[in-house]
């Protein structure tokens, strides 16, 4: 657990009807750690995502970003008035069904501003231009509509989208399971890159281990609606203690455990005193989770 945690998710439960989305899910993410949650389609990743942003309600438990409390704001002015803050931003899995069509790449960045007014309209494109250029786009696409963008463009305009406010914490959900695998090595390194540069707190959530290795600092695997298991990414991933974490890890691409190699065999050099060797960069390959009558029947045999 983090020392000096922001978000603070304390015995979450989740009822939709008869389903128990989320179980008891205890989660922490520090100021400017990514955290990784890992799990299967069904697992309760979209949910978890979805009542920290207060799209859906909890059933019982807790959600505290420094401090205050997120669970009781309801659906009035206070939470309206959260929402506005811009504190928490989520970046949803498909650009295309969650950017406007009909708006250009400045309206679409600043849309939020906007709302919240007390801004001009040539503040409003200064923002835009700032913050396509922490995602790595020049401003020439600002009037661009999204139907003229790649996949990888209109991610990364997704993504500028909720670096426009100045948040504490970004929720990432399934953030390149939509793109092709030259695009998604991009955004995944981006994402590296983002917590330096912006010292928020970031949660991915993905099936996809390929999107953990080298990018989260910590990882937590959600199986039913449980975190079975939670640490240091490349301890989780190195020596998986619950049979669904390897599962999911003998699943992935051998380019995955090569990475996870790579990276051990470095942080034993460098503790010898020796130079560090390269590890390769994130890697581009999609992994494929087992499917779910697999899995299942491995976990309980």
């Amino acid at each position: 657990m983090p020392t000096d945690p922001l978000l603070e998710i304390e015995g979450l439960h989740v009822a939709l009807g008869d389903t128990h989305a989320l179980r008891g899910v205890d989660l922490h993410v520090g100021r400017r750690e990514i955290l990784g949650v890992i799990g299967e389609t069904g697992s309760g990743k979209t949910t978890l995502v979805r009542s920290i942003v207060g799209l859906t309600n909890p059933t019982a438990g807790s959600i505290r970003l420094d401090g205050d409390e997120l669970t009781g704001l309801g659906h009035g002015r206070r939470r309206r008035r959260f929402r506005r803050s811009g504190r928490v931003q989520l970046v949803f899995q498909d650009p295309l069904r969650s950017l406007d069509p009909a708006l250009v790449v400045e309206d679409l960045v600043t849309e939020g501003l906007s709302i919240r007014g007390r801004t001009t309209a040539q503040e409003r494109r200064d923002a835009a231009t700032r913050a396509l250029a922490l995602v790595g786009l020049d401003p020439s696409l600002l009037g661009r509509v999204p139907r003229d963008l790649s996949g990888g463009q209109r991610q990364r305009v997704s993504i500028a989208r909720a670096l426009v406010s100045d948040p504490e914490l970004v929720l990432f959900d399934e953030p390149v399971s939509a793109l092709d695998a030259s695009s998604r090595g991009e955004v995944l390194r981006m994402l590296a890159g983002l917590r330096d540069e912006l010292g928020a707190a970031l949660l991915i959530i993905s099936h996809d281990l390929t999107s953990m290795v080298g990018v989260v600092d910590r990882v937590a695997v959600l199986y039913e609606g449980v975190v079975v298991e939670s640490g240091l990414t490349d301890e989780v991933l190195s020596d998986p203690q619950h049979e669904y974490t390897r599962l999911l890890l003998a699943a992935a691409p051998a380019t995955v455990r090569e990475r996870l190699a790579a990276r051990r065999d470095a942080a034993a050099a460098q503790a010898n005193g020796a130079a560090p060797a390269s590890t390769p960069s994130v890697t581009q390959a999609s992994a494929t989770t087992p499917g779910r009558e697999a899995i299942h029947a491995g976990v309980r045999a």
